[in-house]
């Protein structure tokens, strides 16, 4: 599992990384049109693929849709760049981009936008849980909890609910209304709804020109194959071991994000797919370095490379991870839990 042992005496400390990485914060417009275009390229050849693959094989066409789940995903990773305003110099730019991304990858941007500089903002802070985050109880809240809420916390934390039924409820339900902003302002709202009117507008006339099965074997199965990725790539990120969670005011910004996030270590490939979102304890640090420069502070900075790492079979065991022990600051397992009982 990830630890945090492997910092040098002499690196310095999590406050202090911002006024060194900000050396990275500015985007290059020619390389993010660049990524920003063979992505987009990848995902439309794929869809065409699988458009025409329907015709000859079902399961044809579900295969090259699992495929683009890979380039829906990076999709959503330039979002989220364009939603920290790292993505391209020029904020309007990066809005729009990021909204027009929205309508792609089911989800309002201005809404996601909010929700997730909230994450950022509290992330570790036991005291500010329950707007952009995995719903974490401490042992000592579990064990307050009646029966039937505690039923209810485990079928949450339950890896098929939480990687693949939790998914398709929030990108195809949840994200339909602004969860959490209900009565923060309209602009939520028309985030929501123009969102949620242009989405319906493409499903029908995919359906119009397509028949059930485009939207049912080329629509659906990257957005399945997304969602469940990329809740699995955010579980991964704040979901281990040693990970850091804090009641104010020991909570610390800084120390949340280099500590409280992990560097997942992936393959190539999958790298390139996420958009480098695995070195997300740099991200956090400091969100306004665009994800193809991450690399580039790993490069410079190695006593970063280490800390809280994980390689993709360490990051099975975090799936088992349910309870923050407050006394032992660590998440630990619902059998854990009962063998501390």
């Amino acid at each position: 599992m990830p630890s945090t042992t492997h910092l040098p005496p002499d690196t310095p400390a999590a406050r202090d990384w911002v006024r060194i990485l900000a050396a990275y914060r500015d985007p290059n417009t020619s390389r993010s049109f660049f990524e920003l275009g063979v992505t987009v390229a990848g995902f439309v050849a794929l869809w065409v693929a699988a458009w025409y693959a329907v015709q000859v094989s079902w399961l044809l066409a579900l295969a090259i849709g699992v495929v683009n789940g890979g380039f829906l995903v990076r999709l959503f990773a330039i979002q989220h760049d364009c939603g920290h305003g790292s993505f391209f110099n020029n904020r309007h730019l990066s809005d729009w981009a990021g909204r027009i991304l929205g309508v792609v990858t089911l989800t309002p941007y201005d809404v996601w936008r909010r929700t997730h500089a909230l994450h950022h903002s509290h992330a570790g802070n036991l005291d500010r849980r329950g707007i952009g985050d995995v719903t974490t109880l401490t042992l000592d809240e579990y064990n307050a909890l009646p029966p039937l809420r505690r039923f209810m916390y485990r079928l949450y934390r339950h890896p098929l609910v939480m990687f693949g039924l939790g998914p398709t409820y929030l990108f195809f339900i949840q994200n339909r209304v602004p969860l959490g902003l209900m009565t923060a302002g309209k602009v939520y709202w028309i985030s929501a709804m123009v969102t949620n009117v242009a989405l319906a507008v493409a499903v029908a006339l995919i359906a119009y020109f397509g028949g059930w099965q485009a939207v049912a074997f080329v629509f659906v199965p990257p957005v399945f194959v997304a969602a469940s990725a990329g809740v699995w790539l955010f579980y991964v990120q704040h979901q281990f071991e040693t990970t850091m969670w804090e009641h104010d005011p020991d909570w610390q910004l800084h120390e949340a994000a280099l500590h409280g996030s992990s560097h997942y270590d992936l393959p190539l490939v999958l790298r390139w797919m996420t958009a480098n979102i695995g070195i997300h304890h740099v991200h956090h640090l400091y969100s306004r370095i665009p994800f193809y420069r991450l690399p580039d502070v790993l490069r410079d900075h190695k006593e970063l490379v280490e800390v809280s790492r994980m390689t993709m079979r360490e990051s099975l065991k975090c799936a088992s991870l349910d309870l923050w022990d407050v006394k032992r600051n660590r998440l630990i397992s619902f059998r854990q839990a009962r063998l501390a009982a």
